[in-house]
């Protein structure tokens, strides 16, 4: 299987906060590969120092590829355009704007592109509640529709990889079933996913492989299946003995 993303000793620091240490990480085409870890672990510092969305004044080093070509000295707006998008934690939606134009958003760099048209009919095919609600502004729709709503407007940049951070955060089991559902038929539909999420018993289920971040280091990695049976994840991480 070909390698698609690859990082190498990454380091990323905020102030004299050192976030990440050295991590080594790759994700292979058409994988779904996971991070678990702890609050603080690192996780989404690892999402934004792919995406160079980091804040002012934070440190990165090591070097980030993407398909082979080196990113990390890169604009968020051109990796971007490389083909990886991230949905960031807490949805971050523009609650003044409705579901489409807020999808349309999702497909500002691509808004000369012809195929924009059927790229929004699949998000409506897998969210068929965005197509009912289309003309709402966003910040009217519940916790969850809001959470398929940002999935949405990731997908219509049309990423080769897209990187979901905390997708089930504050919501009920019935809809994190849901949203993983549709986690999955978006990789059976042949794009990457990089899955940072709290809920570790579903993201390894979910996952062919996994990483565990302890304070910005990576600790374990093995297939979603193996870690789901190590003894050491499973106590801290799935709250069994």
């Amino acid at each position: 299987m070909d390698q698609m993303l690859n990082l190498q000793r990454v380091d990323c620091s905020y102030g004299h906060i050192k976030a990440l240490s050295g991590i080594d990480l790759g994700v292979n085409e058409q994988e779904i590969v996971t991070l678990i870890g702890n609050n603080g672990a690192g996780k989404s510092t690892t999402l934004n120092a792919i995406c160079g969305v980091l804040p002012q004044g934070s440190k990165r080093s090591g070097k980030i590829f993407f398909r082979g070509g080196q990113i990390d000295n890169l604009s968020s707006a051109k990796i971007i355009r490389k083909g990886i998008c991230q949905v960031p934690e807490g949805r971050r939606i523009f609650p003044l704007l409705t579901v489409e134009e807020n999808l349309l958003m999702g497909g500002y760099l691509r808004k000369n592109d012809k195929h924009l048209k059927e790229e929004l009919e699949i998000v409506y095919a897998l969210f068929p509640v965005l197509l009912k609600r289309k003309k709402q502004p966003g910040g009217q729709l519940s916790g969850g529709e809001q959470q398929m709503l940002a999935l949405g407007r990731g997908l219509m940049a049309h990423p080769d990889l897209l990187l979901l951070d905390e997708p089930s955060l504050g919501l009920s089991p019935v809809l994190v079933k849901e949203i993983f559902r549709v986690i999955g038929k978006i990789n059976d539909s042949g794009t990457t996913l990089l899955l940072v999420e709290q809920n570790a018993k579903l993201a390894l289920k979910s996952a062919d492989r996994g990483y565990v971040l302890e304070k910005g280091r990576i600790v374990l990695h093995d297939s979603g299946d193996e870690l789901l049976s190590n003894s050491e994840v499973k106590k801290i991480y799935l709250g069994e003995n």
